[in-house]
């Protein structure tokens, strides 16, 4: 019995979820409705990444921005993250865009005994108003997504502060220990909680197939390529900003590909960094830049799990029978930028985003179920895109710092 727990617990997390969803159709397939039985497995996946959210974002935000001095934040770090925020939100808007073409989640319809009731959406100017929260224990206990993350970065920030400073720097540097340790800490339950995941797929997904049939097998199989659509599209974006700057994008994926086949395999964006750092040394990147923009990227820059959220969003709205109108999508564009650059970079986090974004601009909850058994197979893709993004961001920066350089002599 040690024997089969140790080799469950090597194997890869692919595998495994792979393994579950195979098993999970099959199992569907042959009890069909009474595969319901599994149910509470399920359920419990669903309580266990809603349980990570708080932590997952609170620290993994604030080491984030403490991974680089306080000075350096200035016109490098201006133009870096000014790049990161402005791609999430095109990749959000082209997420929305081809989603909106091949209209994923059709394909599933609801059981007729069950009606999926949206929450009451607040409406753009309470989103924008929930970035503060009135006080932070009402944010954390309301799940107030923004509110969290305005407060990391307010936390951040001030701690990042404190460690530069002459009076305060042991303190600051204690401090910032301290939330490291936390934050590895919810890495470690994090890990533990994607032991769990292939079960509460297996139980979800043959609920799913049970009750539904093969139509879920071909919708989901949809909502995949829809995903992938958009990420090509998203990468064909970052070859035109390219050759704007006059980049060679031969070159640039020369060495930006052991990178982007690494995370497609390991789902990773932090895991990668080492792969990511020598690539931008290979492309003859400023050391002193891409040594603070890539790993606040690897923790802040997420344009795959954009694309992830807005397709994922009209999945949600065509699976529920609801229509997105204009107001509805620019809430999903804010609120699913905001949620990418809180998107932790490891596997199975996307999911969790997924699950706050919904809640955050009244999209069922019930959706997200369905879309947890493809985490793995949208994942890879979008922790690739992930670090293609950085690393283009990084390159583009460079060479306009190389023309104020110029400019400067």
């Amino acid at each position: 019995m040690k024997k089969l727990w140790a080799s469950y617990l090597n194997a890869s997390l692919i595998l495994k979820i792979t393994i579950a969803l195979i098993l999970g159709i099959i199992v569907g397939l042959i009890l069909g409705e009474q595969a319901t039985v599994f149910a509470p497995l399920g359920d419990l996946l669903m309580r266990l990444l809603q349980f990570i959210i708080i932590p997952l974002i609170l620290f993994t935000l604030i080491v984030g921005i403490n991974q680089t001095k306080l000075g350096n934040l200035g016109r490098m770090g201006g133009k870096i993250f000014l790049y990161y925020v402005v791609t999430s939100a095109l990749a959000i808007t082209v997420g929305l865009a081809v989603a909106n073409v091949f209209d994923p989640g059709t394909g599933i319809t609801q059981p007729p005994e069950e009606e999926i009731e949206a929450n009451e959406h607040p409406g753009i100017a309470s989103v924008l108003l929930n970035i503060v929260p009135k006080n932070i224990v009402t944010a954390f206990g309301d799940m107030n997504l923004l509110g969290i993350i305005f407060t990391a970065f307010v936390f951040g920030i001030a701690i990042a502060a404190l460690r530069s400073s002459e009076e305060h720097a042991d303190l600051g540097e204690h401090v910032y220990k301290v939330v490291n340790g936390l934050n590895e800490a919810t890495f470690k339950i994090m890990n533990a909680i994607l032991q769990y995941v292939p079960i509460g797929i297996f139980a979800i997904i043959a609920g799913t197939i049970g009750q539904q049939g093969m139509d879920t097998i071909l919708s989901l199989g949809n909502m995949v390529f829809v995903l992938y659509i958009a990420l090509i599209v998203q990468v064909g974006i970052y070859v035109l900003f390219m050759l704007a700057f006059k980049m060679k994008p031969g070159e640039f994926f020369a060495q930006a590909r052991t990178p982007m086949i690494t995370a497609f395999v390991t789902q990773s964006s932090s895991g990668t960094l080492p792969v990511t750092l020598n690539a931008a040394n290979r492309l003859g990147l400023s050391k002193s830049l891409y040594g603070f923009s890539l790993p606040l990227g690897a923790t802040i820059n997420m344009d795959g799990a954009a694309i992830r959220i807005a397709v994922s969003a009209v999945f949600a709205a065509n699976y529920a029978d609801i229509s997105l109108g204009f107001t509805s999508m620019l809430s999903i564009v804010i609120v699913g930028t905001l949620a990418s650059i809180g998107t932790a970079g490891v596997p199975g986090a996307g999911i969790v985003m997924i699950a706050t974004v919904f809640s955050q601009v009244g999209l069922p909850m019930e959706a997200v179920a369905i879309l947890t058994s493809i985490d793995a197979l949208v994942g890879m893709g979008a922790t690739s895109l992930n670090i293609t993004g950085d690393l283009v961001g990084t390159s583009i920066i460079n060479k306009t710092e190389k023309k104020h350089e110029q400019v400067s002599a």
